[in-house]
C-alpha cells in the first residue's frame, strides 16, 4: 500500500475515484533506475546512445558517467500514472516535460504527482508530473492530462 500526502492508503493497481481527488492532492512514490532498466528500454526503442550503455564513452561525456534515457525516466510516470495514482484504467491524454538533470544509473528518483486541476464531468484530471533526483534536484518537470 502506498501513502497518500493525506494519510489515506490506496492497494497498486486499484483506480482513485475521481469525486476522492482533490486539488492539491498529492502521490509519492520511490523507484530505483537499474541497468536492466536501460538496457531493456534500449533494446525495446533502438535507442542504443552510448551514453546510456557504454560505461567509458559515457565517463567521457558531459555527465562523467551513464545515465538513464530521459523518455524511460517520463516512462515510470506513466507507470505510476496506470498502475497507482490515479490507477488501473487512467488514459494519457497529454504529457508535456522539460528535462533538467540526468538520471545516472543505480538513482532512486521520486516521481511526485500534484493534483492542479479536476474536470468531474468529463473525468479530466491535470497534474504536474516531477521526477526528483535523491539531492532534491528536479530531473523532470512537467504536466500531465489524464481521463480517470
Amino acid at each position: 500500500m502506498k501513502e497518500l500526502k493525506n494519510g489515506r492508503k490506496k492497494g497498486k493497481g486499484e483506480k482513485m475515484e475521481i469525486e476522492k481527488m482533490y486539488v492539491g492532492q498529492v502521490y509519492e512514490v520511490k523507484r530505483i533506475v537499474t541497468d536492466e532498466m536501460i538496457k531493456m528500454f534500449a533494446e525495446a526503442t533502438g535507442d542504443r546512445n552510448p551514453v546510456h550503455l557504454d560505461d567509458e564513452f559515457a565517463r567521457n561525456s558531459i555527465f562523467g558517467g551513464r545515465i538513464a534515457h530521459g523518455i524511460l525516466s517520463l516512462g515510470i510516470v506513466s507507470a505510476v500514472l496506470g498502475m497507482e495514482f490515479p490507477g488501473a484504467g487512467t488514459v494519457y491524454l497529454m504529457q508535456n516535460a522539460k528535462f533538467k538533470r540526468p538520471v545516472y544509473v543505480g538513482e532512486e528518483v521520486t516521481v511526485r504527482l500534484t493534483v492542479k486541476e479536476i474536470d468531474k464531468e468529463k473525468r479530466r484530471v491535470l497534474l504536474e508530473t516531477l521526477v526528483v533526483k535523491p539531492n532534491g534536484e528536479n530531473a523532470i518537470e512537467g504536466e500531465a492530462l489524464v481521463k480517470v
